[in-house]
C-alpha cells in the first residue's frame, strides 16, 4: 500500500464514531486464531477477553472478522497518539529505511540522544537538568531505577506500595503488590524491599520506619504517581508533599512510576505535576512511543553517578522506537493532546457522574482527564462490565479489586466520548438486569 492509499485507509477507519459489528464477537476468524494461539503460546499470558485485532486508526480498532470497536483502553494506555497516527507511522518508515538497529549501549546513536534531549526538556525536575537511560519496556526502566537508586545512595532498602504494579521482572515484581499471583511460585523475591499503603500518612513512619527498617538505610521510595492497576486511584491531597518532605528529611530518593499515568494521560505531561512536588527519578513507558517498545528511566543529572558499564541494553532505545517517540512528542505538542485529554476527559467524567445517579451499580466515578476509574461492588461485577462492553463493540479493562478503567487514546474525540457514554449506559443496564 502506498503512502497516499495508507492515509486514505487511516482516515476512513478513524472517521468512525462508534462500533460496527457484522458478526457475533468473537467471530469465526477470531475463534480460529484463538485456537491456533492456544497451541503455541505461553499459558501465562493473561488475556482479558477474546479480542483479535487486525488494524487500527485513531481510537478505532477492527478485528479479523471486520468488526469495528471503539477503543477505551488504548492497548493498556499505550497508543497515546491513537492507533497508527500517520506522523508516527511516517517517522517509523523513514527510520526503517535508514537504520533498523545499532546498539546505543556501545555506540553513539543520534536518535537516542534526541529522545533523551526531549525528555530533559519535559522532565519534572524544575530547573535541574536530567539524564535518561532508555529501555525496551516499563519494567526494564523500573529495574534501572532500582539499580541507580542503590548505586547513588549507597543504601540497599526500597519501599513500595500495596496495590501497586511496576512490572513482572524480578526487581519490579518485588515492588509490585497488586496481586499475589504475580509472586506465586517465584520466590524468593528481591531482598530488602518493604511496602506501605498508597495514600496513607501514618503507616510508613509509625510502622515501617519505626519497627522494620531505619530510614537512613532506605535508598528510595518507589511509587506510582497515580495508582494504575490498583484501581485508577488518585492520591489524597498533600500526600506527595508528605512523601517529598519525608524523603528530604532522611536522604531518600523519590522515584515516581509514570509508565501508565505519564505522556499526557493526566492532562499534563506527567501526573506528578498535579501534585506540586518534584521527584528525583521518573519512570516512563507505554505511551512514550505510541505503541513501539520503549521505556525510560529519567533522573536528575546529579544522581547519574554510576560508573561506565554499570548498566546497558542491547536493544533499549532502538532506532525505530526512538523515531516513534520523537514523533509522539511532536504530535502531543502540535495537536494539543494535553488540552484534548482535559476537554474530552471532562465530557466523559461529567457523563459518568450523571449516569451514576441513575445506576446504583456504579459505586464511584473517579479520575481526571483520560484517567478514569469506575468502582463497582466487586471484581465479578467489574469483569461482567468489561465482557458485556466487548460484546457491544467497546474495549475496556478492569483493574484493582472492583474497578473498570477508561484510558482511551489522547486523540479520543468528543463525539466518540458521547457515543461511548451511550453504549456504556446500555452495558450497565444489561449487567444490572443480570443478563
Amino acid at each position: 500500500m502506498r503512502a497516499g492509499e495508507s492515509r486514505l485507509a487511516y482516515d476512513g477507519l478513524a472517521a468512525f464514531v462508534g462500533p460496527k459489528l457484522i458478526t457475533e464477537v468473537p467471530g469465526p476468524e477470531a475463534l480460529a486464531w484463538i485456537e491456533r494461539d492456544r497451541k503455541v503460546t505461553s499459558p501465562s499470558l493473561p488475556r482479558a477477553y477474546p479480542f483479535v485485532p487486525k488494524r487500527g486508526a485513531g481510537s478505532i480498532v477492527e478485528d479479523v472478522d471486520g468488526n469495528i470497536f471503539l477503543d477505551l483502553n488504548a492497548g493498556i494506555a499505550v497508543t497515546s497518539t491513537g492507533h497508527c497516527h500517520p506522523r508516527v507511522v511516517d517517522a517509523i518508515d523513514r527510520q526503517a529505511a535508514e537504520l533498523l538497529h545499532y546498539s546505543a549501549s556501545d555506540f553513539y546513536l543520534p536518535v537516542y540522544a534526541e529522545v533523551c534531549e526531549r525528555l530533559d526538556q519535559v522532565a519534572p525536575f524544575g530547573d535541574r537538568p536530567a539524564r535518561s537511560f532508555l529501555t525496551n519496556s516499563g519494567t526494564e526502566a523500573v529495574e534501572a531505577a532500582i539499580k541507580l537508586a542503590r548505586f547513588a545512595t549507597g543504601r540497599q532498602y526500597l519501599i513500595g506500595m500495596y496495590k501497586s504494579f511496576h512490572g513482572r521482572s524480578m526487581g519490579s515484581v518485588t515492588l509490585t503488590a497488586s496481586k499475589a499471583k504475580y509472586r506465586t511460585n517465584f520466590g524468593p523475591m528481591l531482598p530488602s524491599v518493604y511496602h506501605t499503603f498508597y495514600g496513607d500518612f501514618d503507616y510508613l513512619d509509625e510502622v515501617v520506619f519505626k519497627r522494620l527498617v531505619s530510614p537512613t538505610e532506605v535508598a528510595a521510595i518507589v511509587v506510582e504517581s497515580w495508582l494504575g492497576e490498583g484501581g485508577y486511584v488518585l492520591p489524597p491531597d498533600g500526600w506527595f508533599t508528605y512523601l517529598r518532605e519525608l524523603c528530604d528529611l532522611h536522604g531518600i530518593l523519590l522515584v515516581c512510576d509514570e509508565v501508565q499515568s505519564g505522556m499526557g494521560r493526566s492532562g499534563k505531561m506527567w501526573a506528578i505535576e498535579h501534585e506540586g512536588v518534584e521527584p528525583d527519578v521518573l519512570i516512563s513507558g507505554k505511551g512514550i512511543a505510541s505503541g513501539l517498545p520503549l521505556g525510560a528511566m529519567i533522573a536528575r543529572e546529579d544522581l547519574m553517578v554510576w560508573d561506565l558499564g554499570s548498566h546497558g541494553s542491547t536493544y533499549g532505545g532502538s532506532p525505530l522506537s526512538c523515531a516513534a517517540a520523537l514523533a509522539t512528542f511532536d504530535v502531543i505538542r502540535d495537536e494539543d493532546l494535553l488540552g484534548n485529554a482535559e476537554r474530552v476527559g471532562s465530557v466523559l467524567l461529567d457523563g459518568l457522574r450523571e449516569m451514576k445517579t441513575r445506576h446504583p451499580l456504579i459505586r464511584e466515578v473517579r479520575g481526571k482527564a483520560m484517567w478514569i476509574g469506575l468502582g463497582f461492588a466487586d471484581h465479578q461485577v467489574a469483569e461482567a462490565i468489561e465482557h458485556v462492553a466487548f460484546r457491544r463493540g467497546m474495549l475496556m479493562l478492569s483493574c484493582g479489586d472492583d474497578a473498570v478503567r477508561i484510558s482511551p487514546p489522547l486523540v479520543f474525540r468528543e463525539d466518540q466520548a458521547r457515543e461511548a457514554l451511550r453504549i456504556f449506559e446500555e452495558v450497565v443496564a444489561e449487567v444490572e438486569a443480570g443478563t
